[in-house]
């Protein structure tokens, strides 16, 4: 049983780059989609696409990016966990690495990236921070 299912996602990508896979699977579930959104349109990942466990349990395959045999994703952090979350007005909302990064938020109007929030105006529950 897992009690953070993203928190897991997250570092099931962390383990398979450093050992260089070219895939890594999760179970699938909405929020990690979102997540795995975000991640693709910001151009971490390559994509992914839904899959099937052996004993028939839907699962997502993420394509992991690599350029010139070095992970595309240098750091990735869950800031807000099941323990302890952490919300953010839009004006404070994180700047990872002087805007280099970015901090995927949860918010009323969907998960997006942190730029995509101040555009929109809104704040929200901080997720994790990608480098």
């Amino acid at each position: 049983m897992v009690n953070d299912p993203l928190g897991d996602m997250l570092t099931r990508i962390r383990n398979a780059q450093l050992r260089g896979k070219p895939t890594v699977r999760t179970p699938a579930s909405k929020v990690r989609r979102w997540v795995l959104d975000v991640l693709e349109s910001e151009g971490y990942i390559r994509g992914y696409e839904a899959a099937e466990s052996k004993n028939g349990h839907p699962e997502i395959e993420i394509s992991l990016k690599y350029f010139e045999g070095s992970p595309a994703i240098r750091e990735l952090k869950r800031v807000s966990k099941p323990g302890r979350r952490v919300y953010s007005n839009v004006k404070s909302l994180p700047s990872v690495r002087q805007g280099l990064g970015v901090a995927i938020v949860s918010t009323a109007q969907g998960i997006m990236s942190d730029a995509d929030a101040r555009v929109r105006n809104v704040g929200g529950e901080v997720l994790c921070t990608v480098f």
